[in-house]
């Protein structure tokens, strides 16, 4: 069993604005800058053979590439924040990318998470935090809210594995699918 994902890697530049605001957040828990991606489809625990037979629909898909930048940051977890994450502007190619993923990974017997695609980079994971630390957060999150990054070109995709490890999970690129 290979435990997987579909996701964009990030460029350098994009990746350096991330870190600086990722150091200046004061997040209870970090994710590790070295695994800063954009999830596009989190397929779970695969047997082998669905995961071939998953790659061989995902080499299929063909778009043009397109542009992307992130912009402005945010919290999950309403009143008791449990992730910070960095937001990606408004881009309908990139739900285009995502819907045909998720339907190649369904026709290849992988059933994918039914929630709304919301694309984004998680800075942070932790269990929610204090009232004190909470507002702290939140108004870290507020004032970094006109975050954007340097626009680049979205020409590929991946696909990952991921190994959990008492550090956190480690991301091995697989595959990789030129746009």
């Amino acid at each position: 069993m290979i435990r997987a994902f579909l996701a964009l890697p990030l460029p350098p530049e994009v990746l350096s604005a991330l870190r600086v605001q990722h150091f200046l957040l004061p997040l209870p828990r970090k994710v590790d800058p070295d695994s800063f991606h954009l999830t596009l489809v989190f397929l779970g625990e695969q047997p082998e053979p669905v995961l071939h037979a998953a790659h061989e629909r995902f080499a299929e898909i063909r778009l043009p590439p397109f542009p992307l930048s992130l912009r402005s940051l945010g919290l999950f977890g309403g009143a008791k924040p449990r992730a910070a994450w960095a937001g990606v502007a408004p881009c309908e190619p990139l739900n285009r990318l995502q819907a045909k993923l998720d339907h190649a990974a369904r026709s290849a017997g992988i059933a994918t998470e039914s929630r709304r695609f919301t694309p984004h980079v998680t800075l942070g994971r932790f269990p929610p935090p204090p009232p004190d630390e909470t507002f702290r957060l939140e108004r870290a999150i507020a004032q970094g809210s006109g975050f954007s990054t340097p626009e680049w070109v979205v020409d590929h995709f991946c696909l990952y594995e991921s190994c959990q490890t008492k550090q956190g999970s480690v991301y091995s690129e697989l595959a990789r699918y030129d746009l």
